[in-house]
């Protein structure tokens, strides 16, 4: 029988975390499934409140950050396969079942992809989200529905052999998803329907959409180095067309335009190197 350990990351989710667990522990999965929570370093009840028959409370001695909690769970799971699952009720347990039936399907990684209006949010989100996953899809070269869902399933063994590159904060999912893409796993995706979270958000917009543009740009430079570099000549050389067609009014403009962006290119060019060094050298 296949085996199953359920993690579910948590800080400061006293207000949810219960109802939870208590679907999780009531579900047919909970029969060949453990489950583990790690708290991170939470202010308030909510180790308490995880604590009961059935299920593991990891804690970490500092708040430490959403993947850095997910990867602990994962290095302590006795399953040779990961259910995540966020511990604010956000994701219904009750789509486990269906989403573990795909998965046994045979694929590497089965994404719940959560629809309605809960999920779309904001205009900024929703702008935010396009413009990752349009990169996201530039690289893995197909479509991802849902580039960040904290729903998922997958193999352990694999997620073990990529955590060197690995996203220890909010982008631990994004980057999974591209290290399995990006490898040739099978990755496939199953509409989910997501609830509003109980409790106070962690996500700080500005602050998260940066990180997760530098760690995807990481990702992609890693698995997939081509593709990144491709894009900074390409940018090279619409700057060089633009500077030629500039160059007929505006000759010094058009020099400087075509300078400083053969400029940044190279200096970028030299950070993903940089990049590429760091994560050979974690390997060795």
């Amino acid at each position: 029988m296949t085996t199953y350990s359920i993690i579910l990351p948590a800080y400061n989710e006293e207000a949810a975390i219960g109802e939870v667990l208590d679907e999780l522990l009531a579900s047919p999965l909970a029969s060949r499934a453990e489950i583990i929570v790690v708290d991170d370093h939470s202010k308030d009840a909510t180790r308490e409140r995880a604590a009961r028959p059935g299920v593991t409370v990891l804690r970490n001695v500092q708040n430490f950050g959403y993947g850095y909690s997910l990867k602990r769970g994962i290095a302590a799971a006795t399953g040779d396969h990961i259910i995540i699952l966020d511990a604010d009720g956000s994701y219904p347990p009750a789509a486990l079942p269906a989403l573990v039936a795909e998965y046994e399907q045979g694929f590497d990684m089965i994404v719940g992809a959560r629809q309605g209006s809960f999920y779309r949010g904001s205009l900024a989100k929703r702008v935010g989200r396009f413009f990752f996953r349009v990169l996201s899809e530039f690289s893995a070269g197909r479509r991802i529905p849902d580039i960040n869902s904290g729903c998922r399933i997958f193999r352990k063994d694999l997620a073990l052999g990529f955590f060197p590159t690995l996203s220890s904060g909010f982008s631990f999912t994004t980057t999974i998803t591209l290290a399995f893409m990006l490898n040739a796993h099978s990755v496939g995706y199953l509409p989910i329907a997501y609830h509003p979270r109980r409790g106070v958000s962690k996500v700080r917009y500005a602050r998260d959409i940066l990180r997760s543009l530098q760690i995807i740009v990481e990702a992609i430079t890693i698995h997939n180095p081509l593709k990144i570099f491709l894009l900074l000549a390409l940018l090279v050389c619409c700057a060089g067309a633009a500077a030629i067609v500039l160059a007929f009014w505006y000759p010094f403009v058009a020099l400087l335009a075509f300078l400083t962006s053969a400029t940044i290119a190279l200096l970028l060019s030299a950070s993903l190197l940089g990049v590429l060094i760091r994560y050979a050298r974690a390997r060795v």
